[in-house]
């Protein structure tokens, strides 16, 4: 097949999408907790390696510098993962940004190509941006398992319609 998109491929990741979506829903803070604890060792991990380049530095102020740009990274890897609570909330703040830019960009795709589906899937993102900024205070590790197992299955979605539109093209 001569198609850039391969429609088999784009359905089998929308269905895992919408399975990965619906466990996120499952347990929302496992998820949540989960998301800041993993983000917080590969904090630790970046800073690590800073360190390691932190030694390889040319001269000594250069060094210092790196040095000093290693432990702050360590240091905010070792809060990520002792307190994913605080986590949990930094992180809801990052989702909500994430799911209001993705949404518009999603809208302009939607309303630049006339595909109604992405222009649905931007709204709700946006929604639920705002949604999650609105509860900002209330909200945490079980707001960010349950809005991002909704993301995953409005991506889901879009990947099998994708895969469904590709494969109609390609029988045309």
């Amino acid at each position: 097949m001569n198609s850039v998109v391969d429609p088999k491929r784009m359905t089998t990741y929308g269905v895992i999408a919408i399975i990965l979506g619906f466990l996120a829903m499952a347990a929302p803070v496992l998820t949540g907790m989960s998301i800041a604890l993993l983000l917080g060792i590969l904090v630790v991990a970046g800073g690590v390696v800073r360190l390691v380049w932190a030694f390889q530095a040319g001269s000594v102020g250069e060094g210092i510098l790196k040095f000093l740009l290693a432990g702050l990274t360590l240091v905010c890897g070792v809060l990520l993962v002792v307190n994913p609570l605080f986590a949990s909330g930094f992180f809801t703040i990052l989702l909500s940004l994430y799911f209001i830019i993705d949404g518009i960009s999603e809208i302009a795709v939607g309303l630049g190509t006339r595909r109604g589906w992405f222009t649905v899937a931007g709204i709700i993102s946006v929604i639920l941006g705002c949604l999650l900024w609105a509860q900002f205070p209330l909200s945490g590790a079980w707001a960010l398992g349950i809005l991002l197992g909704i993301k995953l299955l409005f991506i889901g979605l879009l990947m099998i319609m994708g895969g469904s539109a590709a494969r109609a093209m390609a029988k045309a």
